[in-house]
C-alpha cells in the first residue's frame, strides 16, 4: 500500500503542542533547538507556555513548521518514508522538506520571511473567512462572482466544506446571497486575515523574488501542490509557491489525485487532526493516522508495515 504524508497548516496550533515529543525524542528536540537558533528567539517560550504570540502569524508559521519537521525527523530515523507528500497551505513547506527539494534550515528561513510578509500585508482583523457546508461548489462560485468586492474561494477542503474569504463587506454580501438562496450552513472562521485570496497579491510578488534566489534540489519524493493538485516539478516551484499564497488550496483534489496514484494510507504530521478529518470525509474507507504526540506516534509505529 502506498503512503502519503500530509502536513498541517496554520490554525492547527495549540499551546503545548509537541511538548512530550520534545521531552522524550532526541531527534525532535534536535530540530526544535535548531529552529530556535535560526529564528533568534526561544521557540519553547512561544510553543510550550501560555502567551499571546502563538496565534500571531509571524510566530505561528515557524512554530507549526518546526513541530511537523521534528516529527518527520523521527519517522526518518525509523526509516519510514512516504511515496507522496503534500501539505495544507503552510504545510506545503514541510512537504517540500520531506520531498528533498530543500533542507529544514533553509526552508525555515523561507517560512520566517513568508510569515513576516503575510503579517505586514493586512491590518489586524482585516477581512473575513467563512466555511460553507453542504452547498454545491458551482453555487458557491457563482455567488462569489455576483459580488463587486474582493471575495473568492480560498480552500476546497472537502466537496462539502468550502472556505471563502475576502474583504469584510464583500464576504457579508456573499453570505447574504447564499442565505437568500436557502444555503444557511455558513460558519465564520476566527482567522487573522483572508488567506489565499488576492488580498495577498503583494506578498506573492515579494515571495516570487525570494524564490527566484532559492536553490531547489532534485526531489526524491513527489509533492502534490496546493495550486494545481498535481505533482510539482522542480522548475515550477518558484511560480507555484509564489501563487500559492493568493490562490485557493485544492486539498480534496489533492487527495483525489493521490488516490488515483495508488495511495491508501494517509499520515497527518503536525498538530491536530484537521487533515485526517478531511480525508475521512472525502473517503471514509481510507487508512488514516495523525502524529502529533508520543501516543499517536507510537500508535502509528505499531501499526505501520512498509
Amino acid at each position: 500500500m502506498k503512503t502519503a504524508f500530509l502536513f498541517s497548516g496554520q490554525g492547527s496550533q495549540y499551546v503545548g503542542m509537541g511538548l512530550d515529543l520534545y521531552q522524550n525524542e532526541s531527534e525532535f528536540r534536535k530540530v526544535f533547538d535548531q529552529a530556535s537558533d535560526i529564528l533568534g528567539y526561544d521557540l519553547k517560550e512561544i510553543v510550550f507556555t501560555e502567551n499571546d504570540l502563538l496565534n500571531e502569524t509571524e510566530y505561528t508559521q515557524p512554530a507549526v513548521f518546526t513541530i511537523s519537521n521534528g516529527i518527520l525527523s523521527i519517522l526518518r530515523n525509523n526509516k519510514i518514508e512516504a511515496d507522496y507528500v503534500a501539505g495544507l497551505s503552510l504545510g506545503e513547506y514541510s512537504a517540500l522538506v520531506a520531498s528533498g527539494a530543500i533542507d529544514f534550515s533553509n526552508c525555515l528561513m523561507l517560512v520566517k520571511k513568508r510569515s513576516n510578509l503575510m503579517s505586514a500585508a493586512v491590518p489586524k482583523n482585516f477581512g473575513k473567512m467563512v466555511a460553507v457546508l453542504n452547498t454545491p461548489i458551482s453555487i458557491i462560485e457563482q455567488a462569489s462572482e455576483q459580488v463587486d468586492g474582493l471575495v473568492s474561494v480560498a480552500n476546497y477542503n472537502t466537496p462539502k466544506q468550502i472556505v471563502v474569504g475576502g474583504e469584510s463587506e464583500a464576504v457579508d454580501e456573499f453570505v447574504a446571497i447564499l442565505k437568500e438562496e436557502g444555503h444557511k450552513k455558513i460558519i465564520p472562521l476566527n482567522v487573522s486575515g483572508p488567506f489565499h485570496t488576492k488580498v495577498y497579491e503583494p506578498v506573492s510578488r515579494e515571495l516570487a523574488k525570494i524564490f527566484s534566489e532559492t536553490e531547489w534540489q532534485e526531489m526524491n519524493t513527489p509533492i502534490i501542490g496546493n495550486v494545481q493538485a498535481e505533482i510539482m516539478q522542480k522548475d515550477q516551484l518558484d511560480d507555484l509557491l509564489a501563487r500559492q499564497v493568493m490562490s485557493p488550496v485544492r486539498f480534496y483534489q489533492t487527495i483525489d489525485e493521490m488516490i488515483n496514484l495508488g495511495v491508501g494510507r494517509f499520515v497527518e504530521i503536525g498538530p491536530g487532526k484537521t487533515l485526517t478529518s478531511f480525508v475521512k470525509k472525502i473517503d471514509k474507507n481510507l487508512e488514516t493516522y495523525n502524529i502529533e504526540d508520543i501516543k499517536s506516534l507510537q500508535n502509528f509505529l505499531d501499526s505501520y508495515e512498509g
